[in-house]
């Protein structure tokens, strides 16, 4: 059986005081798209960070392809290939796009892998072509958040981990950035992780998910199998196209078994 490239076993990690995430188990396999669906609150974002390096856990631990990233410091993480893209985006709003797109390639040493990288980005992004002397902050919340995903893809990801890429989006960004994600998945190989409350869009380009639920992950199964789940469809497809009353009724329900 081969090696998951992402293996997450047993992990726990505070905020504070609080035990945010619970004795979570995971696993991406190389060239999958991991959909992380669950209301606000339930780990997704702490999951994603403990596995940046950004939080250290308190307890489990992290490897990719067999190497194990537990306890490292985020740049050494980003320096093997895992490569966060965070909530809000946080780009460096004063520097241009072309400085931003140059940041993401901050650790890399390979001059002409970057320029063959800088121009795929480009031809996945042909808007930020357009404006690449701009200041990054000038840029409308789409072009931000295609600026974000394209200063990660500059660092060669083994793995790139996607967190919340459709907040503040109309439904036709949510749509284009979401098939630029799938492109760079089937075109380039791109193995991602996405955490994602649009379940919907999310189900509709993973190859697996995994439901969160007070820090615990309470559901695992193929995406396919995911989007024809009552429970799924109930708590989550059935409702608005943004799951708002879908989240609400999920955090009000008590257990998930």
């Amino acid at each position: 059986m081969s090696t998951p490239l992402l293996q997450v076993d047993n992990l726990e990690s505070y905020y504070g005081p609080v035990l945010a995430i619970r004795g979570v188990s995971l696993s991406v396999e190389s060239g999958q798209i991991v959909s992380v669906l669950g209301a606000n609150g339930a780990g997704k974002t702490t999951l994603l960070k403990t596995l940046s390096g950004v939080m250290n856990p308190e307890k489990g631990s992290v490897s990719l392809n067999g190497d194990t990233l537990t306890g490292l410091p985020p740049e050494q993480v980003v320096a093997r290939g895992v490569i966060h893209v965070p909530e809000g985006r946080e780009i460096f709003p004063l520097l241009s796009v072309a400085d931003n797109l140059a940041m993401g390639a901050f650790l890399r040493r390979d001059r002409d892998a970057i320029a063959r990288d800088h121009e795929m980005v480009l031809d996945y992004f042909p808007v930020l072509r357009e404006r690449l002397a701009q200041a990054a902050g000038t840029l409308s919340g789409g072009q931000q958040q295609m600026l974000a995903i394209g200063r990660g893809l500059m660092a060669n990801p083994r793995i790139m981990l996607l967190d919340e890429p459709s907040l503040g989006l109309s439904p036709r960004l949510v749509g284009e950035i979401f098939d630029i994600i799938k492109r760079l998945n089937t075109e380039q190989g791109v193995t991602l992780m996405l955490v994602e409350q649009n379940a919907r869009v999310a189900l509709s380009i993973a190859h697996h998910a995994y439901v969160m639920e007070l820090g615990r992950v309470v559901m695992s199964d193929s995406a396919e199998k995911m989007r024809q789940s009552r429970d799924i469809q109930q708590f989550y497809l059935g409702e608005q196209e943004d799951g708002v009353r879908g989240q609400r009724r999920w955090k009000a329900r008590k257990t998930w078994r």
